[in-house]
């Protein structure tokens, strides 16, 4: 009768150096698709983030032209002086507070324990496009601080 302790021996070492290639091909193919996943969805958030914001900038800024807001709550140019006023609301001449954003939304490429001022650019309406530092009178538009480079090979700060 023979012994079958061939049988209990267990894997040789090629093929284990075997399984390692194919785990390490894997992982070098499959972390740069995973990257560009994750840098994807950042740029979709934010592309959408500047859409809210914007939008609730140019809506105040419709009230005030059409006179549905006091003149005290904006600048002379009909834009908020803060972002703050998108959310807390300004009272219209109806009588009832306008809110234009629940919450002002984080930009998804700036650090976590990061400051709205430092997550965000804002540029006042005299204020040229690639202006650094804000007029302090009032806000036309926000950009987001970074120095990342979007998939397309656009700057994110210039959007």
């Amino acid at each position: 009768m023979r012994c079958s302790r061939s049988k209990d021996r267990g894997a040789t070492l090629a093929e284990l150096l075997v399984v390692l290639v194919i785990i390490g091909v894997l992982a070098v193919v499959t972390v740069p698709i995973a990257e560009t996943a994750v840098q994807r969805e950042k740029e979709m958030a934010l592309r959408e983030t500047l859409r809210d914001v914007r939008t609730a900038l140019d809506a105040f800024n419709a009230d005030f032209r059409a006179e549905e807001i006091s003149e005290a709550a904006a600048s002379e140019n009909g834009w908020p002086p803060t972002l703050e006023v998108l959310i807390t609301g300004v009272e219209g001449t109806d009588g009832r507070t306008r809110r234009y954003l629940r919450s002002l939304p984080r930009n998804p490429f700036a650090r976590q324990n990061r400051g709205l001022e430092e997550q965000w650019r804002v540029l006042g309406y005299t204020d040229p496009p690639d202006a650094e530092i804000w007029n302090g009178v009032d806000i036309y538009d926000i950009r987001p601080r970074t120095d990342k480079t979007a998939l397309d090979g656009t700057q994110i700060a210039d959007w």
